[in-house]
């Protein structure tokens, strides 16, 4: 079975300036690409989970945010890093639209995304981390048994999140953080 990094996008990969869905308000946290480069070097597998809510709200499109994920997928390639699996959620139980407005399994803080990503990919969450910027992101791991929660304070701040076992300062630092865990 694999190991892997689960990354949440917006704080984590990406400052989030709200629904970020067009590749011009797209600004990568600094050293992310070094950072995945130094975790796939260490044997894992890096897995983005990300809730989309923008998208049940109807701020933007499915079409438009595969637009930038694939964009997004291929600037890592062209850093020489591949992104093993990239799985998210356009629901939102209260505020989403039409189809979009449900109480799904794969919104954080359920596990629904990380259980996929597991499936799909043999990985063991005994051996795996979890990486964001809320306290969902470390339910979501909490909710699977992910033994190392990582929040990151260039995101939305929650760093304070009872589920975490660690806060740093940015994705930057994680390689460090797993090699002396």
């Amino acid at each position: 079975m694999n190991k892997a990094v689960f990354l949440d996008r917006d704080g984590v990969i990406n400052v989030d300036h709200g629904y970020v869905h067009k590749v011009d308000d797209f600004e990568y946290i600094e050293g992310i690409f070094e950072a995945c480069k130094e975790l796939k070097e260490l044997g894992y597998k890096l897995v983005v989970v990300t809730n989309q809510s923008g998208i049940a709200r109807g701020l933007y499109s499915e079409d438009d945010f595969h637009t930038l994920t694939e964009w997004m997928d291929w600037n890592f390639v062209d850093k020489g890093v591949e992104l093993d699996g990239i799985y998210y959620c356009p629901h939102h139980p209260v505020k989403g639209i039409g189809e979009y407005k449900q109480d799904c399994k794969c919104r954080k803080p359920k596990s629904g995304m990380l259980e996929s990503a597991a499936s799909f990919l043999d990985i063991d969450f005994a051996k795996s981390v979890m990486v964001g910027d809320k306290h969902d992101d470390m339910l979501a791991a909490l909710n699977v048994d992910i033994p190392t929660r990582v929040v990151v304070k260039t995101g939305k701040g929650e760093i304070n999140s009872t589920a975490a076992t660690n806060v740093i300062n940015s994705i930057a630092d994680l390689p460090k953080l797993l090699k002396n865990s």
